[in-house]
């Protein structure tokens, strides 16, 4: 299965994996869509699993949350994680015309969204960590795979874009800035909607 080879081959062998995936004809509604969305699905999965069967310790007592509080939580999760990595993907497009990236619209727009897409692939893989929801494991994991999705974005960008690594190296600045922009966003909307009503609601 080609989605699960590149999932592989982008932790194993990003150069020879960013080149194969450069090559590929598919649009970015194929890219996107044969990937992220099942991606998306372990830390979600691994989530609710978490914090409804395991918990975490506070103050020596076990917490956790109720069903279907981690349903709501775990959905909104789902669906920011598809828009977030969308949106990365749409801003890559975007900023190719800055930094001179040949070729048609439709070639730039799925480079731009595989970019994207599996870039973010160790993130969502970082996600399986969230069965033990302690918070000292699950930011390791994250701050681990994280750097290594950074790694990714500098390493195959002059590849799937291919533009010289001059160039490659703003544009991946700018990228993995942009990420960390979504990133904070995401965080900030969530707590916009604890305040309204939508938050974790405790088993104690």
């Amino acid at each position: 299965m080609a989605v699960l080879e590149h999932t592989l081959g982008i932790l194993t062998r990003p150069d020879n994996e960013w080149a194969a995936i450069r090559k590929e004809r598919q649009n970015f509604k194929q890219v996107f869509l044969s990937h992220i969305p099942f991606l998306a699905l372990i830390p979600t999965l691994c989530f609710y699993f978490g914090v409804t069967q395991v918990g975490w310790q506070f103050s020596g007592e076990v917490v956790k949350l109720t069903g279907s509080s981690a349903i709501s939580l775990a959905a909104i999760s789902y669906f920011a994680m598809l828009a977030g990595v969308f949106i990365l993907g749409e801003f890559i497009n975007w900023m190719s015309r800055t930094y001179g990236v040949k070729g048609s619209d439709e070639q730039k727009h799925y480079a731009g969204t595989a970019l994207a897409v599996y870039a973010v692939t160790p993130m969502m893989l970082a996600g399986v960590f969230m069965i033990y929801p302690a918070v000292w494991v699950n930011a390791l994991a994250f701050l681990l795979f994280g750097a290594w999705s950074v790694y990714l974005i500098f390493e195959g960008t002059p590849i799937i874009m291919n533009i010289n690594k001059e160039r490659a190296y703003l544009y991946s600045f700018s990228i993995v800035t942009t990420g960390l922009t979504l990133l904070v966003a995401t965080r900030i909307f969530s707590v916009i909607l604890w305040g309204v009503g939508v938050g974790p609601v405790y088993t104690n």
